[in-house]
């Protein structure tokens, strides 16, 4: 028998899935621009948010809930501008955070200890992500169309962290 929480992290793997494929259109109009750097960040932002959905797809197999492998919503293509995509950007994460501490809530509303532990990591995970987001239109702004300079930002001040070894395990990931 499936709980509403878990009825909602089956909703949650849809909509990471959408956020990856988000994240690839505007990875791939930064490339269409020539601007590596900004390619690379949303091609790694893409990565994790398709992550993302395999963890929770790990914890419904973990837990005998057959998971649903579901399509995902149509991402848009159609950008004027980085400060646009990047806005994108950060209302997807403020969305995210907000479908994390839903799932939160029910999972304590539920008495489901094992689910509300289980996402306290994404919500850490979000704090990071709209803080990232937020910092990067930031820089964006501040520019003022000047993208080669955000280029040489992100390629001084990002790296690609190690794994956090905290994490839930995503699913497939030692195939």
């Amino acid at each position: 028998m499936t709980t509403k929480f878990h009825q909602l992290l089956q909703a949650q793997v849809r909509n990471e899935f959408s956020a990856a494929q988000q994240y690839t259109a505007l990875a791939v109009w930064f490339d269409g621009q020539d601007l590596p750097q900004l390619a690379r960040f949303f091609y790694r932002q893409s990565q994790e948010e398709r992550d993302h959905a395999m963890m929770i797809t790990q914890y419904l197999l973990d837990n005998d809930i057959p998971p649903v492998v579901p399509g995902v919503d149509e991402p848009r293509n159609d950008f004027t501008d980085a400060v646009e995509l990047v806005s994108l950007a950060l209302q997807q994460e403020r969305a995210v955070t907000e479908e994390i501490t839903t799932l939160a809530r029910t999972a304590r509303d539920e008495d489901n200890y094992l689910g509300e532990q289980f996402v306290q990591w994404f919500l850490k995970e979000q704090v990071e992500e709209v803080a990232s987001m937020t910092t990067l239109l930031n820089v964006v702004k501040r520019a003022g169309g000047n993208l080669f300079d955000v280029e040489t930002w992100l390629a001084r001040e990002t790296t690609p962290g190690s794994p956090d070894p905290t994490a839930p395990r995503v699913a497939g990931a030692g195939a």
